[in-house]
């Protein structure tokens, strides 16, 4: 489901670059571009709620009959706005992995134009939809010790923050007692701090959604970022590894460089690949060097190669 809104941030993605003799502008790729291909699909589908939205998509390393598999939890972007995209957006990686091996757990979740989505909807949906992997591992032969997250655009925020959220307070509304660990982290041009983007107008989310999402305050809750904004929860404790188009027109380049200072400054591993000639959509199109670099992280992690 890829709205409208969604090929409107398209736009981004493809405005004019300054050109010079020597260096004409990189041709980007365009929603279309990635959307209008044949769609592979999952080998099934898992319910973790009565929501349309609440559902997970797995899918399954082909001709592996041996397993625990290791799994990949894997979280869409699209603002965080349920309207602009679904789980169905990363169809193609996640095919793309299951042909090397590697199974996906592909997690959905209500967004902030849903009833029950923003604060903490969104959030309970997406600990809740990966928790459902300790629930299912057995069922589809997944291996559970060493998971890792990767997300794009705002799935980037979501991804980390899963990795983050066992240092929530038992207090918490999004507290949860034994959530699944993620052991290492994949950000595909992200926004982990939300405090940043809400202040950031060049975003192409823009700024309205994060105050969708996080909430207003309250006397009960009146520090909104304290436990939605990953950079507020530093240090994860997990290695984090972002991956970024350098002419990214939808994420705004110094997202990832300013978190990157702050995630090392807290003592984390965090890592910035940067990805010349690429924008947005190249991040999750199987064939780009942006996905290439994506995956030969997630291969590396669980001792493969490509």
């Amino acid at each position: 489901m890829i709205r409208l809104a969604f090929l409107a941030l398209a736009a981004m993605s493809t405005s004019a670059v300054a050109q010079t003799p020597a260096s004409p502008p990189p041709k980007l790729l365009t929603w279309p571009d990635l959307t209008k291909r044949p769609k592979p699909v999952p080998d099934a589908t898992v319910d973790y709620g009565t929501d349309p939205m609440q559902k997970i998509d797995v899918w399954l390393p082909k001709g592996k009959t041996k397993g625990p598999f290791p799994v990949v939890v894997m979280v869409h972007g699209g603002c965080w706005t349920t309207s602009i995209a679904d789980r169905s957006l990363m169809n193609w990686i996640a095919d793309d992995l299951r042909n090397t091996g590697v199974a996906v757990w592909n997690i959905d979740y209500r967004g902030v134009d849903r009833t029950g989505g923003g604060y903490p909807g969104t959030f309970a949906d997406a600990a809740k939809a990966t928790d459902q992997l300790k629930v299912s591992a057995k069922t589809f032969n997944l291996d559970t010790r060493h998971v890792l997250a990767i997300g794009h655009s705002a799935g980037g925020h979501l991804a980390l923050w899963l990795a983050a959220r066992a240092k929530l307070p038992t207090t918490n509304p999004l507290y949860t007692a034994h959530p699944l660990r993620i052991h290492h982290v994949i950000s595909l041009g992200g926004l982990p701090d939300l405090e940043a983007t809400a202040t950031n107008a060049d975003n192409g989310c823009g700024t309205e959604v994060v105050a969708k999402l996080v909430s207003t305050p309250t006397p009960q809750h009146p520090d909104v970022y304290a436990d939605t904004s990953v950079a507020r929860l530093l240090p994860l404790g997990v290695k984090q590894d972002l991956v970024n188009g350098r002419e990214d027109r939808i994420i705004p380049f110094v997202m990832a460089t300013d978190y990157i200072a702050k995630a090392r400054a807290a003592g984390d591993t965090a890592t910035l690949h940067t990805i010349p000639a690429t924008g947005h959509v190249e991040l999750i199109a199987p064939e780009t060097p942006a996905w290439a670099e994506a995956k030969r992280l997630i291969l590396s992690y669980f001792g493969k190669s490509q």
